[in-house]
């Protein structure tokens, strides 16, 4: 921290404390408390208020700072473009905005069409709407229908909730819309949860994805437009695809004729190592790939809804019906910020060979877990992909039964008294809030993944014995 303040701490403080409504947290502690307020970030480090230094092993809290705190190149790019030209509707185009299309593009072979948004939320919307206009304009208004996952997440709108798998998100919210239709979710560890614990490996993934069948036979085919899925579910426990399941899953979608939307808002843009994508591992073709959180590291607000040419040429069938384009418009999906941040947080890691490290760095956080596994019995199972970790904490290891929340926060707390913030499943399923969330940025060093793992392995200890 370079200990240049432009504000009295103090008075930041209590403005946040008299004003500011915080996400996903509970304020009566802030009564008789300060809330923590960050105030710088460099590198992997970020520093609060009172001037103490963390390593932020979630990259922003939310999966967000792909390519770490004070990059000089981003900022300077976001600067001199707002000067040039900071906003413009778009229904018409910018030039950050066609480059930064043409670049995304060039990483995804079989898509072709970019329509940016501001948040994941509303990317996933363009997504349901495209599905929904669809089927009126192919399937005389019949394939309606949206399949979700269970434990999956994909916004905090309602129409987004409408199609969320976690519970504890979505409770006390509706009534939600209609013609959301829930799958089960595929997660191995708790197969028996699924009627599936004779299964394991490619058999259980192939068994996993044919439940998605069944929901669609139960339904009709004729009404399933659309089937919404993460490719490795994230704050519904960090869960990685059994084998033989996205194999599975693309040909029910081809069975059937539904459109296969993914959304990487979590794992895109290098988050799994190796590929930008998180689908690219698995073979898949998606219909609609949506992004968030790290195609601009959150140095500016951008998402983006990308579409095959098949789904575009949908919509520009019939030039002379008023009703026949895609009636919709994201107010600050015009701004440019967001791809000119984009296409210098990409030209980042290229240029730094970030998605090999994030691959690397992976295995070796996923080494020490597993080490961690061995010690701890209190760990019941450790998963995920590159950076994109997590590890389940169970009383019993035969039974599974999972560890009280508090047990998990004094975790968190314990990691963040020591320097190191980490994350943990939150108000997502009921009873199952009980997995340690790990993904920091692209550019961690093994030394920072020891002292990831280093601190954990301290935390519980003093947590559990």
């Amino acid at each position: 921290m370079d200990g240049n303040l432009d504000n009295d701490i103090r008075a930041v403080v209590d403005a946040d404390r008299a004003h500011v409504w915080h996400h996903l947290t509970q304020h009566k502690p802030f009564e008789t408390a300060d809330p923590r307020i960050i105030i710088e970030g460099k590198g992997m480090r970020v520093w609060d208020q009172n001037g103490k230094e963390y390593l932020d092993a979630v990259s922003g809290g939310v999966w967000t700072v792909n390519v770490g705190y004070g990059r000089a190149q981003i900022a300077d790019a976001v600067r001199d473009q707002l000067m040039k030209l900071c906003y413009f509707a778009q229904s018409a185009g910018s030039i950050p905005g066609a480059m930064f299309a043409e670049k995304l593009i060039s990483k995804m072979p079989g898509m072709s069409r970019v329509y940016y948004t501001n948040s994941g939320s509303e990317a996933n919307e363009k997504a349901f709407k495209m599905i929904r206009q669809i089927a009126h304009k192919k399937h005389g208004g019949k394939k309606t229908k949206i399949l979700y996952r269970d434990r999956d997440y994909h916004g905090s709108t309602l129409a987004a909730m409408s199609a969320g798998g976690q519970d504890e998100r979505n409770a006390q919210y509706g009534p939600f819309a209609p013609d959301f239709v829930r799958v089960p979710h595929c997660m191995e560890y708790r197969k028996e949860e699924l009627g599936l614990g004779h299964l394991s490996g490619r058999e259980f993934g192939i068994a996993a994805a044919n439940l998605i069948e069944e929901v669609i036979l139960r339904e009709g085919p004729e009404t399933v437009g659309g089937l919404c899925l993460e490719p490795v579910t994230a704050g519904g426990g960090v869960i990685t695809p059994p084998e033989g399941y996205w194999e599975r899953v693309q040909e029910i979608c081809k069975q059937y004729d539904i459109l296969l939307h993914i959304d990487e808002v979590v794992c895109g843009i290098g988050r799994t190592g190796n590929n930008w994508f998180g689908y690219q591992h698995y073979g898949i073709k998606p219909d609609f790939v949506t992004m968030a959180k790290g195609v601009a590291s959150g140095y500016a607000a951008i998402a983006i809804c990308v579409t095959t040419e098949e789904v575009f040429e949908a919509f520009k069938s019939d030039a002379t019906d008023k009703m026949d384009h895609f009636r919709d418009i994201s107010t600050f999906g015009g701004c440019v910020a967001g791809p000119a941040a984009a296409l210098e947080n990409m030209k980042i890691i290229e240029d730094e060979g970030l998605l090999e490290n994030c691959a690397a760095m992976g295995d070796r956080m996923m080494a020490n877990l597993q080490a961690l596994m061995a010690k701890h019995d209190i760990i019941g199972d450790v998963r995920g992909k590159g950076l994109f970790l997590g590890a389940e904490l169970v009383k019993d290891r035969a039974s599974k039964e999972p560890v009280d929340e508090k047990d998990v926060a004094a975790v968190v707390a314990e990691c963040g008294a020591n320097g190191v913030i980490i994350g943990a499943s939150n108000r997502s399923i009921p009873g199952r809030n009980n997995v340690l969330c790990f993904s920091p940025a692209l550019i961690v060093t093994a030394d920072d993944v020891d002292l990831i793992t280093d601190t954990v392995d301290r935390a519980l200890t003093k947590v559990f014995g």
